[in-house]
């Protein structure tokens, strides 16, 4: 990352603002995920919400301060509800952060453009779903997994985020963080990470702590990136395997103040 002293600074205060400040995220997400997504929240010191009700999702979506969209386990009931929880927030002027997870597919790639005409602050996914998002390669996707390299995602990352007014950023080895101008990098992190089941779903939460109540959501977004990889290294050293990756992932979490200011203070 190409950063100023001030950016720097910025960034490793995030940490403790989440856990001072204790931000209520809606999360709207897969099935199969949504007990990690809550755990890894509650170990920044976010407050989680699991709310997927249409009946609820727009006044609860107006309370939160911030609204996650995940589509990765999508039927029409659910879609139906993430339109009203994105309508909520919009009026209330709550941000909300968009994963398109395996938006190749058909009926998730309609979805996807539906909801990306809703705008998103962040659109955070691997290099074949930013790929899809703006019609590049659709057929690259693979499941949940990226055929593409995040480096080949650059280009369509940076004119998404132009033409969203989105900050966009393209998971990988290396990930790339883009408000269409000004692209940073994050290296870092443990093949570990692309093992367990929700880590990267959970990324798209702390992202939606991290930009609520920010005015400089490319800074915020790359922060949260960036306590990810440093998290998920620090867990590889006292792990045996993914299971016992998984607990010392969210023992790091609950670290993350120390943590980040020793990787990029």
């Amino acid at each position: 990352m190409t950063l100023s002293t001030s950016e720097h600074e910025l960034i490793c205060t995030l940490p403790r603002r989440v856990r001072d400040t204790a931000p209520l995220i809606h999360c709207m997400t897969n099935m199969v995920v949504s007990n990690f997504t809550a755990n890894v929240l509650l170990a920044l010191g976010a407050s989680p919400a699991m709310v997927p009700a249409p009946e609820d999702a727009p006044t609860f979506a107006a309370i939160a301060d911030a609204l996650l969209i995940n589509i990765g386990t999508l039927e029409a009931r659910q879609l139906q509800a993430m339109h009203m929880a994105i309508a909520g927030a919009s009026d209330a002027g709550k941000p909300w952060v968009f994963d398109p997870i395996t938006a190749g597919l058909p009926f998730r790639l309609a979805a996807a453009r539906e909801l990306l005409a809703l705008k998103p602050a962040v659109i955070r996914g691997n290099a074949s779903e930013i790929m899809a998002l703006h019609s590049i390669a659709t057929s690259n996707s693979k499941g949940v997994d990226s055929r593409a390299k995040p480096e080949e995602a650059i280009d369509a990352a940076q004119a998404l985020a132009r033409s969203g007014k989105a900050i966009v950023a393209v998971s990988g080895p290396i990930d790339y963080v883009t408000d269409g101008t000004r692209t940073l990098t994050i290296s870092g992190g443990h093949p570990f990470m692309t093992r367990v089941t929700g880590v990267g779903c959970a990324l798209n939460a702390v992202i939606a702590a991290y930009i609520a109540g920010t005015r400089d959501p490319l800074l915020a977004t790359t922060a949260a990136l960036s306590v990810f990889a440093q998290c998920g290294a620090e867990a590889a050293q006292n792990a045996k395997g993914t299971g016992s990756f998984a607990v010392a992932f969210l023992d790091a979490l609950t670290q993350v103040e120390t943590l980040t200011a020793a990787a990029i203070g």
